[in-house]
């Protein structure tokens, strides 16, 4: 089709048009569409405001219940096309079939519009929903009117090649619609498979996170070859920009396929999983996402750190929780010289061991360091079963600590500065005043 044939095309469709709306009965049609989709509305807000959507067949069956619910929410458009159907009986059998053509057009859309979204009412996206709906109901009503085909042809005549490939508007729009519809099927897929690998027991949580990941881009690369297959794309045919493809990606992705292939490291080599508490610089906290460009590390104080997976490859990473959870818990502190140094390492052990989450296994231990110019130094140490929170058992133990020595006489000891002039008076005289 060339432009000649689109330019009589538009032409012919114009002056049919143009027929139809210079009939008087155009306007009649017009009339009773408009009357009937005020009668419409105003039914289907009554029905709508009369009937419990909650409770509304309870006791049905799930699909017959669903389905109810949405000829409830769409009671206008069914409503709408009852009224035309009437109004197109009654003018068929009034005059002549022609003379109500508006009519039966208008109960024909309104017909594929109720079934459309009865169909696409199990769609829970709602873009999605949007998106099949409308091109649906455009292709029924280019159907209906019978300019499906000649819309066809004119949208494939317009085409630009390259290579290989012929680009038309209508490859563009199959390609499109084929895709959402595949990626939205492919992603129902990749959470049905992800549901079932999570509830493995004999998975660890990095091997999971692995195969759903792997699982995922295996369904979106077969979905988009398919796709592509179908709408008569020929894969080789794109090879012609794979050279210039692959150089735009090898530097201006560098960064993504560094952390993608990282990601996919860490997930097979174990060295960090979901739920593990570590340490990356500054940044301390427990694994709690592992995605395809970065990890997620929760802090415990609402702050979450979007760590890229390459700098955990390449990075020191301390991972408290990699073979064992027990951790070693490490106070520092000291006392003046006056103390009893067993009394203080006794007291300190006990202290520790009396801690709600010391391991009761591993006793404390509790030793001396250093005779230092202010005072003796120890070191106390002692086992919990987890990391997570040891802040707060320091601190505990570091409290009752204090409350042993001052029960015990002990002092800790601090820095005291004295000023001693010999020889001499003090550059500025000072005057003391004592009031009462």
């Amino acid at each position: 089709m060339d432009l000649n044939d689109i330019t009589e095309f538009l032409l012919s469709a114009a002056r049919s048009v143009g027929a139809e709306v210079a009939s008087p009965w155009f306007y009649l049609q017009l009339g009773l569409i408009l009357a009937g989709a005020g009668i419409a509305y105003a039914a289907g807000a009554a029905i709508r405001a009369r009937i419990d959507m909650t409770s509304l067949a309870m006791g049905w069956p799930a699909p017959f219940r669903h389905f109810v619910r949405v000829l409830v929410a769409n009671a206008s458009t069914l409503a709408f096309a009852i009224v035309m159907i009437i109004a197109r009986v009654t003018m068929w059998h009034s005059t002549w079939p022609s003379r109500s053509y508006l009519l039966a057009v208008a109960a024909k859309l309104a017909l594929a519009w109720l079934m459309i979204r009865l169909i696409t009412s199990v769609i829970r996206n709602a873009f999605i929903v949007r998106l099949v709906s409308l091109s649906a109901w455009l292709i029924a009503a280019l159907s209906i009117l019978g300019q499906l085909d000649p819309t066809i042809e004119t949208l494939d005549s317009v085409s630009v090649v390259l290579g290989g490939l012929r680009l038309t508007p209508l490859l563009l729009i199959k390609l499109g619609v084929l895709l959402v519809v595949a990626l939205w099927l492919t992603n129902i897929a990749s959470n049905f498979v992800e549901s079932r690998i999570t509830r493995s027991s004999d998975l660890t949580p990095s091997i999971q996170v692995l195969l759903v990941k792997m699982v995922r881009l295996g369904l979106m690369i077969f979905a988009v070859a398919v796709v592509m297959s179908a709408v008569g794309i020929n894969l080789s045919a794109l090879a012609i920009f794979s050279g210039a493809a692959g150089v735009g990606i090898g530097f201006g992705l560098q960064k993504i396929v560094a952390n993608f292939i990282s990601g996919i490291i860490l997930l097979a080599d174990k060295s960090v999983k979901p739920g593990d508490l570590v340490t990356i610089g500054d940044s301390s906290g427990r694994i709690s996402a592992m995605k395809t460009r970065y990890i997620s590390v929760a802090a415990g104080d609402g702050r979450e750190f979007l760590i890229p997976n390459e700098d955990l490859v390449t990075q020191k990473v301390t991972n408290w929780t990699y073979t064992d959870k027990n951790t070693l818990v490490k106070i520092s502190f000291g006392t003046n010289y006056d103390a009893d140094p067993r009394l203080v390492c006794r007291l300190a052990a006990d202290i520790a061991a009396t801690a709600k989450r010391a391991i009761k296994g591993k006793p404390p231990n509790c030793i001396l360091t250093e005779f230092a110019e202010a005072g003796m130094k120890f070191s106390l140490t002692f086992w919990i079963a987890d990391p997570d929170g040891m802040d707060n058992v320091k601190s505990e133990v570091m409290l009752a600590l204090w409350d042993a020595f001052k029960r015990e006489g002990i002092r800790v000891p601090y820095p005291v500065r004295e000023i001693r002039i010999r020889g001499g008076a003090l550059p500025v005289e000072t005057t003391v005043e004592v009031s009462s």
